[in-house]
């Protein structure tokens, strides 16, 4: 079983109000694992909730590169904590195997850093599926 829990990572930002910021990600000063794979998320309406899976391998780190996304997660253990990204100088690191949905408002653009190439197959897509992983002591 997993026993990580999901954190805001505050990345390195300089740069000043007249001429605007650049904030810096970077494995192991700033991010958990070695990126693998980059994607992000755009013209979300508001009212969708995207997400609805796990993954059995795959970490992540969210930023809310523009507007705001809402972050629910859920670890094994049934805890629930719901996050707000709204800087893009803040990222949600998500570990494996905790169940997560996003929501996006304000036009969001969502960036993923994700520490695995795409594999079908490491997602946990259905919910009930997760819930008796967890029960069976599978995750």
């Amino acid at each position: 079983m997993n026993d990580k829990k999901p954190y805001i990572i505050e990345f390195q930002t300089v740069g000043e109000v007249g001429e605007g910021f650049i904030s810096i990600a970077e494995f192991e000063k700033s991010l958990p694992f070695e990126v693998k794979r980059v994607f992000w998320t755009y013209q979300t309406p508001d009212h969708i909730v995207r997400g609805r899976h796990a993954h059995f391998q795959t970490q992540l780190v969210l930023v809310a590169a523009a507007g705001r996304i809402v972050v629910n997660t859920e670890l094994t253990n049934g805890k629930i904590e719901t996050f707000v990204l709204e800087k893009p100088s803040l990222g949600l690191y998500i570990p494996p195997t905790v169940w997560h949905t996003m929501q996006y408002y304000f036009n969001a653009v969502q960036l993923v850093f994700a520490s695995t190439l795409y594999d079908e197959n490491d997602y946990i897509r259905d919910y009930s599926h997760f819930q008796q992983l967890i029960k069976d002591g599978k995750i």
